[in-house]
C-alpha cells in the first residue's frame, strides 16, 4: 500500500501565549498530529512546518509559504492541522487553498480536532462556516487592539517599540519618554543651527563633519536593533535631509505625544497609510521637553517663510521672505550680478520693477535697528537680564554635560579594565592568539571613541562657561544677520522708484 506523505502544520500567535494555554503550545500540537500519524497506517511523517509568534491571518508567514511551495511541488500527500485555524483564520486563504488549490494539486487537508477534511465533500458547508467565524474571531481581535491602542494614545501614553531621538524608553514604565542626555544634546545643536540661519544641507554637513552618529546608528551602539532599509552598512549611514527635518518638526521635543500619524488598512491588508492631520492623537505635556515652547514655535515660523536654499549657497540670507513689493505685495526675490546682489519683485506684471540694491538695504536697515536701539535700550537693565538668564541656562547646560561626562569616564574606566583582563587572559592562555587579536581590536576601538566624545563633552563645558555679555561691546550692530533680522523686523516694504527715490517702510515685531 503506498503510504501519503504528511506535512505537519504548527501555528503558536501571541493572542496563544496571552491566554496562557498549554494545550495550544507547539510542543502538544506536534504531538497530536503524531499521535494521529501514527493511528493511521495509510499516513507517513514527511516534514514539519513551524510558525511562532504570527498570526492565522494572512500569508507572509515563512513556514506557511514553505508549505505552500513543497505542496504545488507535490512533495505533500496531506497536509495536517490541529485545526482549520491552525492553517489560516482568513477566509479567502481557505478558499483559495483548501477548496481549490489543494484540489488541484492533489493535496488532502485534515484538521484533527474540528473533523476538517477536504476528502469528505460532505462537511464542505461545515468548512465554510467555521472559516466565517474564524474570519469575524480576527476581525473583532483587531478592533479590540485598534480600540486599546487608541485609549493608551489619547492617555498619553508612548505606543511605538522605538523612542524618538533624543529620548529612550523608560526602564520602568515602557509607556513612558525618558531624556537620552547625549542624544538631547545634538537635538539643541540642530534647532541653535536653523535660528542661526543655516539650512537643512548646512547642518547635515556640519553634523557629518563632526561625525556625529546618525540616529539610526546611534540607536544601533546603545542596543536597539531597529531596522534599516538601506544597502549600505549601518556604519556608513550618515545624516540626511530627512532626519534634521523630521527632527525640527516634531512636538515630541516640547514634551507632546502626537500619535496616530499612520495607520494600516486592515488586520488583512498591512500597506501603511498616512491618515489626516485632523485624525492624529496629540496629548501635551507628556514628558520633560528638550526644546523650549519660544525656540520651536521660531523654528516653526522659520520653516513656514523661509525660501528655498540654492545648492550653491546653504546659508539663507538675512531678508530671506521679509521683503515685499509696495505696489503688489509679491515677495522680492534675491539676483545676482557680477558686481551686486540685488532685490527685484518677483511679479514679472508690476511696474515696480526696478531692482534695489541688496548692501544698500543692508545698511539702511542696519541703521535703522542700531538706532531703535540706541533710542529704547536700558543696557544696565539688559545686559543684567540677559546674563542672568544666558548663565542660568548654561549652569543647566554645563551641569547635564557634566553628568553625561561623568558616566562615560564610568565607561572608559570599565573597558580598560576589561582590556586589562584580555592582556591577563592571553598570557595565561585562556584565550588564543586570534581571539585575543579580535577583542583587542573591538576595546580599543571602544576606548577610541569614548575618548572621542569625552574630548567632544569637555569642549563643550569650556564653551559654555560662566560669561558676561557686556551691551556695549554688541551695540551697535556692525552687521545685519538673519537673526538680528526675525528679532527685530517682521515685513519691510519697499516701495516704486520715482525720480531717483523710493520710500521704505519698516514693520518691527514690537
Amino acid at each position: 500500500m503506498t503510504k501519503l506523505r504528511v506535512g505537519i502544520y504548527l501555528r503558536l500567535s501571541n493572542e496563544d501565549k496571552l491566554k496562557n494555554d498549554e494545550s495550544e503550545s507547539i510542543k502538544n500540537q506536534r504531538k497530536m498530529l503524531m499521535d494521529y500519524i501514527d493511528k493511521n497506517d495509510s499516513l507517513v511523517f514527511k516534514d514539519e512546518y513551524s510558525d511562532e509568534n504570527l498570526s492565522g491571518a494572512g500569508t507572509y508567514r515563512p513556514e506557511f509559504e514553505r508549505l505552500i511551495g513543497d505542496c504545488e511541488k507535490g512533495l505533500i500527500d496531506v497536509v495536517l492541522c490541529k485545526s482549520q485555524s491552525r492553517f489560516s483564520r482568513d477566509m479567502e486563504i481557505v478558499e483559495k487553498y483548501l477548496n481549490n488549490k489543494f484540489k488541484e494539486w492533489n493535496v488532502r487537508f485534515i484538521g484533527v480536532s474540528d473533523n476538517t477534511d477536504t476528502a469528505n465533500n460532505g462537511n464542505k458547508k461545515a468548512r465554510q462556516i467555521t472559516g466565517l467565524v474564524n474570519e469575524w474571531f480576527l476581525e473583532d481581535v483587531s478592533e479590540n487592539i485598534r480600540s486599546a491602542f487608541k485609549a493608551k494614545m489619547n492617555s498619553g501614553e508612548f505606543i511605538s517599540p522605538f523612542a524618538p531621538y533624543g529620548y529612550m524608553i523608560s526602564s520602568s514604565d515602557n509607556n513612558k519618554l525618558i531624556v537620552d542626555e547625549e542624544a538631547s544634546l545634538v537635538v539643541k545643536r540642530i534647532f541653535h543651527l536653523y535660528l542661526k540661519g543655516l539650512g537643512y544641507k548646512e547642518i547635515v554637513k556640519y553634523l557629518n563633519d563632526q561625525n556625529i552618529d546618525s540616529p539610526s546608528l546611534y540607536k544601533y551602539k546603545h542596543g536597539c536593533r531597529l531596522n534599516v532599509v538601506s544597502q549600505r552598512p549601518r556604519e556608513l549611514i550618515k545624516w540626511n535631509l530627512n532626519a534634521v527635518k523630521t527632527i525640527l518638526n516634531n512636538e515630541v521635543y516640547i514634551g507632546n505625544l502626537v500619535q496616530g500619524k499612520r495607520t494600516t488598512v486592515s488586520y488583512k491588508n498591512h500597506k501603511i497609510v498616512k491618515r489626516d492631520k485632523k485624525d492624529w492623537i496629540t496629548v501635551p505635556n507628556t514628558h520633560k521637553a528638550i526644546i523650549t515652547n519660544k525656540v520651536f514655535n521660531k523654528v516653526q515660523e522659520e520653516i513656514r517663510t523661509r525660501t528655498r536654499v540654492s545648492s550653491k549657497n546653504t546659508i539663507v540670507h538675512p531678508f530671506s521672505h521679509k521683503v515685499y513689493c509696495g505696489l503688489c505685495n509679491k515677495s522680492m526675490r534675491k539676483k545676482n550680478s557680477s558686481k551686486h546682489q540685488y532685490l527685484v519683485c518677483e511679479n514679472p506684471n508690476c511696474r515696480n520693477r526696478h531692482s534695489i540694491r541688496y548692501d544698500v538695504l543692508e545698511e539702511l536697515i542696519l541703521g535703522n535697528v542700531n538706532e531703535l536701539c540706541e533710542r529704547y535700550c536700558d543696557k544696565y537693565f539688559i545686559t543684567k537680564e540677559v546674563n542672568r538668564q544666558l548663565n542660568g541656562q548654561n549652569k543647566k547646560h554645563s551641569k547635564d554635560i557634566t553628568h553625561l561626562k561623568e558616566q562615560y569616564e564610568r565607561k572608559l574606566s570599565a573597558t580598560l579594565k576589561c582590556l586589562k583582563d584580555v592582556y591577563y587572559d592571553r598570557t595565561t592562555g585562556l584565550i588564543n592568539e586570534d581571539q585575543f587579536q579580535m577583542l583587542l581590536n573591538e576595546y580599543n576601538k571602544d576606548i577610541d571613541d569614548i575618548k572621542k566624545y569625552l574630548n567632544h563633552l569637555n569642549d563643550e563645558l569650556n564653551l559654555n562657561g560662566e560669561k558676561e555679555i557686556v551691551l556695549d561691546n554688541i551695540l551697535p550692530f556692525n552687521k545685519l544677520t538673519r537673526v538680528i533680522v526675525q528679532e527685530f523686523i517682521q515685513k519691510i516694504i519697499v516701495g516704486e522708484l520715482i525720480q531717483d527715490s523710493r520710500k521704505i517702510f519698516i514693520k518691527w515685531n514690537l
